[in-house]
This record gives C-alpha cells, sequence and structure tokens, in this order.
C-alpha cells in the first residue's frame, strides 16, 4: 500500500486514477483547487481531499511530506496568474529529492511521434486546432523535456494518452490496453484511444509494478 498524492483529482484523468488507487487499497490525497472530490471518485476512508495548487511551493510540501508517489493530473494551460506546467517542474523536483516521492506524469499524446522516424502528433493537429489548444500541446511538450533533463536522482514517469482520450470521448472499462514508448499506437483500423478508466489501470499499475523510470510511455487500446 503507498500513499498516493494526486494534483488535478477532479479532472477526467485524476478522478479515474483516485479511484484506481482506491480500489487496490492505496492511502490517496485527492487535491483540487477546491477539495471537492470529483462524482465518480470511490466513497471511502483511504481518499482523503484536500484544497491546493500544484504551483503553491509550501502547500505542495505540506501535501506531499509522507507520498510514495505525487501524480500531476493537472491542465497545462495558464492558471488565474498565469503559471504554466513547466513551471510545476522545480518544485516536484524538489519533493521527490526530499522526500523520495515518485513523480507520475498524465501526459499528452502531441509528442508521440506518428509512427517510427516521422513527425510527431502535433504536426496533425496545426491546422486544425484552435490557438488555445496548440499552445496548451506545446507547454505539455515543454514539460517533458524539462523532466527528461532533471539530475538521475529523480524518478519519474509520464503516461501519454492516444489520440482519442477525454470526457468529450468517454468510454467503457474493458480491463486491458497496451503499452508503447514514442510512437502512437493505433489497432488494426487505425483508430488511437482508450477509455478512462482504463487509462488509470495502466496508470496505477506503473505505480503498483514500476517498469518505466524517468521516461515516457503511451498507452491505447
Amino acid at each position: 500500500m503507498s500513499q498516493v498524492v494526486v494534483f488535478g483529482a477532479t479532472g477526467y484523468a485524476g478522478s479515474r486514477i483516485v479511484a484506481e488507487a482506491a480500489r487496490r487499497g492505496h492511502r490517496v490525497t485527492a487535491v483540487s483547487r477546491h477539495g471537492h472530490a470529483a462524482a465518480d471518485t470511490v466513497s471511502t476512508e483511504s481518499v482523503r481531499n484536500a484544497t491546493g495548487s500544484l504551483y503553491d511551493h509550501e502547500a505542495v510540501l505540506d501535501l506531499t511530506h509522507d507520498a510514495d508517489v505525487v501524480v500531476s493530473a493537472i491542465t497545462s494551460g495558464p492558471d488565474s496568474q498565469g503559471r504554466t506546467l513547466p513551471d510545476a517542474v522545480p518544485i516536484l523536483v524538489d519533493v521527490s529529492r526530499r522526500f523520495g516521492a515518485r513523480i507520475g506524469v498524465v501526459g499528452g499524446a502531441g509528442s508521440l511521434l506518428i509512427e517510427e522516424g516521422s513527425e510527431r502528433v502535433i504536426t496533425q493537429l496545426e491546422a486544425l486546432a484552435p490557438p488555445e489548444k496548440l499552445r496548451d500541446i506545446r507547454l505539455h511538450m515543454d514539460f517533458l523535456d524539462l523532466l527528461c533533463g532533471t539530475a538521475d536522482d529523480i524518478d519519474w514517469f509520464y503516461v501519454s494518452p492516444p489520440k482519442v482520450f477525454g470526457a468529450h470521448v468517454g468510454g467503457e472499462r474493458r480491463g486491458h490496453y497496451r503499452v508503447g514508448h514514442d510512437i502512437l499506437l493505433t489497432d488494426e483500423q487505425g483508430n488511437s484511444a482508450i477509455s478512462g478508466d482504463d487509462f488509470a489501470i495502466a496508470f496505477v499499475d506503473e505505480i503498483d509494478h514500476p517498469r518505466h523510470h524517468r521516461c515516457r510511455f503511451t498507452v491505447a487500446y
């Protein structure tokens, strides 16, 4: 049983990671800006709801002092004070170094390669996505680059979802998934998707059985 602290605990991925970790008996601190549990979060004594921001250094230290894993499931775009996900890297590094916590990140798909030796997924979106969406994708790419540049004593993993993922597409819990690394996963029909529940299963599997250290991986059906 681990102590898992999830920032962004009321979001699509974060709430499902909280629920999946709680189902497996982990002690979970579910952190959000308002401290309210998501509607689909498991109601259990092992989940503690807390108010906080991943950009508030002192609050983060207070919330994570006994954490085994600290999860970032927040959006990459600017908050009300203009802070973006790359600004959280020094705070996460400090937490990891002080307390020995592992860092887990709900990442983005934009930095994945479409296929071996090809362009990244973001290139398929540049003519379609609004500027704010492209900004957020690039911020996640910057965040991943910063993680890759951290010292070797900082243990982290970054999970990129497939192209089709999020509250707007939903999906059912199937209980299985495939794992890749830097290349977008697609099925025989060319689909690249996973439900929120199965993404959470993959994420918590990595917490339970660490296989990816200081690297990104991706999951899909």
